[in-house]
């Protein structure tokens, strides 16, 4: 598989970038920073196992940062191309503290994750480790196919090119 260059994977992390850094220059005076809950940081990435041995296939790897989450507070779903990363994060018992600052943000979340490419449901693992998620998502195989084109004089066979991407006229007549 060629790996694909993606254009817009890092914009989501660009976006939460620039709201860190101008997010409180246009709060008004001393008034607290408005907050609008816990979203966990993703990154998606695709992998291609060295030499595709063993079974092994290409993958999508989505990573999460869901750190002081209980696992038991976390759901996956996959619908489609999309991965659905739904839960909630607790807050801390705060009897009896007075905070100074308080910037880790809590309460449920559902984030909707667009995959660049269809994928084998099934066959997906999550492991959770350090509060990090990390879920593989095994590519779906492209499927070779031959299109036979009619037309009044001779048929002419179409087939994908060894490497299964642009199709080729096999230039046969019957």
């Amino acid at each position: 598989m060629r790996p694909e260059r993606d254009l817009f994977a890092n914009f989501e992390r660009m976006r939460r970038e620039m709201d860190e850094l101008f997010g409180d220059v246009f709060s008004t005076g001393i008034s607290p920073r408005r907050r609008g809950g816990f979203t966990p940081a993703v990154d998606v990435f695709y992998e291609t196992p060295a030499g595709e041995t063993a079974g092994e296939v290409a993958r999508a790897v989505v990573q999460a940062e869901l750190a002081g989450i209980d696992i038991d507070e976390i759901g996956l779903e996959i619908q489609g191309r999309e991965l659905v990363l739904a839960g909630h994060r607790r807050p801390t018992d705060s009897e009896g503290r007075v905070y100074q600052q308080l910037e880790i943000d809590f309460g449920p979340f559902r984030r909707v994750i667009p995959l660049g490419a269809d994928v084998v449901a099934d066959a997906a693992r999550a492991t959770y480790r350090d509060g990090i998620l990390r879920v593989e998502l095994p590519l779906v195989k492209p499927v070779k196919r031959t299109v036979r084109i009619e037309t009044a004089e001779h048929d002419v066979v179409v087939e994908p090119d060894a490497s299964g991407g642009e199709l080729s006229s096999g230039g046969e007549e019957s």
